[in-house]
């Protein structure tokens, strides 16, 4: 079960995120969570609250059209009340003006697990390839 529910949390970071369900969001992640964008933006990992993360999200991705990431290829390595989930993505964004953005990749989810169940303390975001423009 706990395999089933560590995918199930990584699988809700994306949905939420696509369906702008911006307080659902917020209750996949752990209190401080460790974001790692650098292989597309550049700069630093960043340690936000799960606030934090929402707001972010919520200006970047409402900027868009739509979007939808999908994952798959879930590998899940489970370690008492920690977890690693390792996902292939692909994420496309459409535009105001109806381009697209499509990006692919890996994600790496780092795992805790709580009272209220599995979260998110960590994500390292992998672009291996993109079109269009961002």
């Amino acid at each position: 079960m706990d395999r089933l529910d560590v995918i199930d949390t990584c699988t809700r970071m994306a949905w939420h995120a696509d369906q702008r369900e911006w307080s659902r969001l917020a209750e996949v992640f752990a209190d401080e969570v460790t974001l790692d964008y650098t292989s597309l933006n550049g700069g630093e990992p960043a340690t936000l609250a799960p606030g934090q993360i929402v707001a972010a999200w919520k200006d970047a991705l409402g900027a868009f059209q739509a979007t939808q990431h999908l994952l798959g290829n879930h590998l899940v390595t489970l370690d008492g009340d920690s977890a690693v989930c390792t996902a292939s993505f692909q994420a496309t964004h459409r535009k105001t003006d109806d381009t697209l953005w499509t990006l692919g990749g890996t994600y790496r989810f780092d795992l805790v697990r709580t009272a209220a169940g599995w979260r998110i303390g960590g994500v390292v975001m992998t672009a291996v390839w993109s079109d269009g423009r961002p």
